[in-house]
């Protein structure tokens, strides 16, 4: 999304609203209402973060799939500490199926699960030999039957390395959308292909992997698991839980973001 493109539809407007005043806090909202909605949102990430990016360090498909396996149960910053190292020992496919599991072990150990991500890892490695020519499938169907890949795996590696449209509902995904009430309808714990299949068909399809990666930046950055920085965030007037997942004054929530984070609604201010 340009920013022309961005500047052409409504942004979140910058009032803050009342606590559990929203209507689909109140479950007044239409589904064509949320559609909208989260269409808005989606605008207002991209004015607010127009550099959203994977955050793992990558130069190939295979880099960021490994990587992104890697990637669970720790930090994008604590995988990134590693990953040279492990690309310098083992660079590509080949390389990583006839590793040593005990090497790999101790070159990922800092990402934990250390054993079972080696194991993984090595055996993804060797499908891709034995199955792929050494290279990284681009089909969904194929990613997913690899050792350690999951659809939101298979997502992040098709998104950001072979340009195809997916949704990476990882856990702040799911927070932010049960947070902006969009995926009520699916029940108290609706499995990641149902909140990927609902989103889905409310965000247009060439945006989605843009739409993940904004969301996971205001994870991260605004929207925390404990205490989300509500009385600052830009997503306030279009949010239902406004003050309910964290301090809707802005004196309070102001300390839960850091000022480079404050600093990005500079960007969304200059399009409203």
């Amino acid at each position: 999304m340009s920013p022309a493109e961005t500047a052409s539809g409504s942004l979140t407007p910058a009032n803050l609203p009342r606590v559990g005043s929203h209507r689909a806090a109140r479950g007044k909202e239409t589904d064509l209402g949320a559609t909208r909605r989260l269409r808005r949102i989606n605008r207002t990430l991209a004015a607010v973060y127009p550099d959203a990016h994977a955050e793992l360090d990558f130069n190939s498909a295979f880099e960021l799939l490994i990587a992104t396996v890697l990637s669970a149960q720790t930090t994008d910053v604590r995988v990134n500490q590693v990953t040279p190292r492990l690309f310098a020992r083992f660079p590509n496919a080949a390389a990583l199926a006839g590793a040593s599991p005990a090497e790999v072990e101790e070159i990922i150990r800092p990402t934990g699960f250390y054993r079972a991500k080696a194991a993984n890892i090595i055996s993804l490695a060797q499908s891709l030999v034995t199955e792929h020519g050494g290279q990284v499938p681009e089909g969904l169907d194929d990613l997913v039957r690899l050792a350690g890949v999951g659809r939101k795996t298979a997502h992040v590696v098709r998104g950001n390395a072979f340009g195809q449209p997916g949704l990476t509902v990882d856990t702040h995904f799911q927070r932010l959308m049960a947070r902006f009430r969009v995926i009520d309808g699916l029940g108290q714990k609706p499995t990641p292909e149902q909140i990927e299949k609902e989103v889905g068909r409310r965000v247009e399809k060439r945006e989605w992997t843009d739409f993940s990666q904004r969301i996971i930046w205001h994870g991260r950055r605004y929207c925390h698991a404990r205490k989300a920085a509500c009385g600052v965030c830009p997503l306030a007037a279009d949010c239902p839980s406004f003050g309910i997942a964290g301090p809707a004054e802005p004196g309070a929530a102001q300390s839960l973001v850091s000022e480079a984070d404050l600093a990005r609604r500079d960007n969304l201010e200059a399009l409203r």
